[in-house]
């Protein structure tokens, strides 16, 4: 039967006649985001010794990447907002294939740098996405197709890191792992041109190139501080300008928003108070992720005979013994998380994914002897961030209008980049400190997973205060989640 979605106007909008091959599409393309972004850490090293490089120097293509996203996410977003969205997705698509071709054939570290940048633009895949979902499904489809979305970005990044150890097993050149990610794009534009419809622009508009100029130069420069860090030192004067100057931009940015006629994003929509704690709980989310990759990772490889822990694993034990299994409960509570959203609703799903992360990360912070441990550890951390990035979406797109789905969801989603990056530098910081044998204390990797359980406790503190006052306008949506579901929606 065809189906028809509904605008924040009340005009119909012809939807997919088959709304699971799109969502299953869009999915693919959210893989994609999750896959570039993992991908080339593991290989790092690779890349240092085969470009004869430093590894200060070799970590610009994941700074860069991520500075890159920050700037482009919102306004990437925006046009989604005020243009055909299929064509906007399809050229981000075509910049990220330019850019996984030019890492593919470079043997350059500075034009392997510039690939990134062009990579980057693929955070904004994922706004995109929600976007057109929010323009393709009825109002009672978008909640399992957005947790679809979202969880693939949970466990995509644990995909990624399994399969690069898969590719990268014994003395391979990491520019494999670059025409892997081309040959995936490729995939994906072929996806994307067969199942996702090309509708007209359904939101007029313009773009506050200034305030998106701001908007990208402030968090460019919070990030690197972030990034860099531990590598300027902390109290150095470079860190402290980039931070000092990031956060002058980005006051300076707010004020321009809350004045101009029509800001890039509405600052009003930003301080409501369930879109504000949703967004810092996505912060929190985001810092698990990367506690959990990174610190169960590099957790089994340490060599028990010299550390006096870990499991000694190489990278290819590494991947398919300790984090596949996690990565698959990921894939399948992604699938299935849509249908706890819409049964119980996403505040109660997301408390429940974040004491399951809780669990997970305190088994592994206080036993972490048998693989056994770790493994379990693993799972219940991949259904945390499964779950967790399957929810927070779902509130988001209820506070906003779907003119605005696009830069709210961007905004969303470097949220999350801010939270991985926090956490990267917090572990960078922690395995820095070294023992008398030159390896990472074993407490560094106790702090690692304690600061884990602790984001997902501080994400059900920020759930449970970001709902809306009494009284506060409920959109479409939420009206027929709460008709549907009878529980409160956000």
């Amino acid at each position: 039967m065809h189906e028809t979605g509904i605008d924040r106007s009340g005009s119909a909008l012809a939807s997919p006649a088959r709304p699971r091959v799109l969502i299953a599409g869009l999915g693919l393309v959210v893989l994609t985001v999750a896959v570039l972004q993992t991908a080339v850490v593991p290989v790092l090293g690779v890349i240092a010794e085969q470009l004869d490089a430093s590894m200060v120097s070799v970590s610009w293509a994941v700074t860069a990447n991520l500075l890159a996203a920050a700037a482009a996410t919102p306004l990437i977003g925006r046009l989604a907002d005020l243009h055909r969205k299929k064509r906007v997705l399809l050229g981000v698509l075509v910049v990220v294939l330019a850019g996984s071709v030019l890492a593919a054939t470079t043997s350059s570290l500075a034009l392997l740098i510039v690939a990134r940048v062009l990579q980057a633009a693929s955070f904004a895949l994922y706004p995109v996405g929600i976007a057109i979902l929010r323009e393709e499904l009825p109002a009672d489809r978008m909640v399992s197709a957005m947790a679809v979305l979202s969880g693939t970005l949970g466990f995509g990044g644990g995909t990624g890191l399994v399969v690069v150890g898969l590719l990268m097993n014994g003395d391979a050149d990491y520019h494999r792992v670059f025409w892997l990610t081309t040959a995936f794009t490729v995939l994906v534009i072929a996806v994307v041109v067969v199942v996702v419809p090309d509708r007209p622009r359904s939101a007029a508009g313009s773009i506050d190139w200034l305030g998106a100029a701001g908007l990208a130069v402030g968090l460019a420069s919070v990030l690197l501080a972030i990034t860099q860090g531990n590598t300027w030192g902390w109290g150095s004067p470079r860190t402290i300008g980039a931070l000092a100057g990031g956060f002058g931009v980005l006051i300076a940015w707010w004020i321009w928003e809350r004045r101009a006629p029509r800001p890039l994003v509405s600052t009003r929509m930003l301080t409501q108070r369930s879109m504000l704690f949703t967004n810092l709980a996505t912060v929190s989310v985001g810092m698990g992720l990367y506690f959990a990759f990174l610190g169960l990772t590099q957790f089994v490889q340490m060599p028990s005979d010299t550390a006096g822990y870990g499991f000694g694993a190489t990278v290819l034990q590494a991947s398919v013994v300790y984090l596949l299994p996690g990565a698959l409960t990921g894939f399948l509570i992604a699938l299935v998380s849509g249908r706890f959203i819409d049964r119980f609703g996403a505040r109660p799903v997301l408390t429940v994914a974040a004491l399951a992360g809780i669990a997970g990360f305190l088994l592994i912070a206080f036993a972490h002897t048998a693989p056994w441990q770790v493994i379990v550890a693993s799972i219940l951390a991949n259904a945390y961030i499964s779950l967790g990035y399957g929810a927070l979406p779902a509130l988001v797109v209820a506070e906003v209008s779907s003119a605005d789905t696009g830069v709210a969801t961007g905004v969303n989603a470097i949220a999350r980049t801010i939270g991985s990056s926090v956490a990267a530098a917090v572990v960078a910081v922690l395995l820095a400190r070294t023992t008398a044998t030159g390896m990472p204390a074993e407490s560094s990797f106790v702090a690692i997973f304690v600061g884990g359980a602790a984001t997902a406790g501080l994400a059900i503190v920020l759930i449970a205060g970001s709902r809306p006052r009494p009284g506060a306008t409920e959109s479409a949506e939420a009206r027929y989640e709460t008709r549907a579901m009878n529980h409160e929606w956000g």
